[in-house]
């Protein structure tokens, strides 16, 4: 398989981490176009030793070190960005690929040609700064006691303040009346046969919210093509700290910048 073969279905991911790295688009677009031009020069340069995804991945990292875009004026940024602007390169490469792109640490360290004690640090580093920009209350619906309270600890552990777990949909469409929280953590099939799709669809409206679904029945959500809410992220059960981790910031960090465009 040639290399534009494998590569033309991971160029909107790049293109999204290019324009992050670089803090505007049209310095993520021209880094693109950088890393792609190199690819062509010299083929040999894609790493076969490793997925495709972190290979071009990798190939960026290569062609923005060697040639870094000019970023954005602070008063045309988000505050996440301008936080990312002020992030040491290596870090703000680390926290990107890890919180933003969903690769596991392991992924990261090959990505970057480091060892994992290395980006754990950069990681450390960098995302209790973010963090902090990131930080949101988060309403939990999940009818699994033992589940709610890991939901729990993982986004605590981020930052974020939960402002309540519930079970059914009234529940949740209760304490989001009262609380409004700023991003919801839901299962889809809930305790008394409520849907957790509807529930979430009655709390935000017409409005914009992040909602990261975690559910056992991911194709319930799939299927429901006209009444299912977006965006959303879309985890299945069993699921692992790392990956909530990763939709918990994915969500909010294109959330804040929407609203931040808007």
């Amino acid at each position: 398989m040639s290399i534009s073969t494998e590569i033309r279905p991971l160029i909107p991911y790049l293109r999204r981490f290019s324009c992050a790295l670089a803090g505007n688009r049209e310095g993520g677009d021209a880094l693109v176009a950088a890393t792609l031009g190199r690819l062509a020069a010299d083929p040999q340069s894609f790493r076969r030793d490793i997925h495709p995804r972190m290979a071009l991945f990798r190939a960026l990292l290569d062609a923005w070190s060697g040639a870094r875009p000019s970023e954005t004026e602070a008063g045309n940024q988000s505050a996440v960005d301008r936080k990312l602007a002020a992030l040491s390169p290596q870090t703000r490469q680390a926290f990107l690929l890890y919180a933003v792109e969903g690769f596991s640490v392991a992924e990261v360290a090959a990505i970057m040609g480091f060892d994992r004690s290395r980006v754990s640090r950069l990681l450390a580093r960098g995302g209790a700064d973010i963090g902090r920009e990131l930080a949101a209350t988060v309403m939990i619906i999940e009818d699994e006691p033992i589940i709610a309270m890991d939901l729990e600890t993982i986004v605590e552990d981020l930052g974020h303040e939960v402002v309540g777990i519930v079970r059914t949909r009234r529940q949740a469409v209760a304490l989001a009346a009262e609380r409004e929280p700023e991003l919801i953590v839901a299962d889809i099939q809930l305790a008394d046969g409520s849907s957790g799709i509807e529930a979430v669809n009655e709390i935000v409206g017409k409005k914009s919210k992040p909602v990261v679904f975690v559910t056992a029945h991911p194709g319930i959500y799939l299927s429901a093509i006209k009444n299912r809410p977006e965006p959303v992220f879309l985890l299945s059960k069993p699921f692992s700290a790392d990956s909530v981790r990763a939709a918990v910031c994915q969500a909010l960090f294109f959330d804040r910048r929407a609203h931040a465009a808007a």
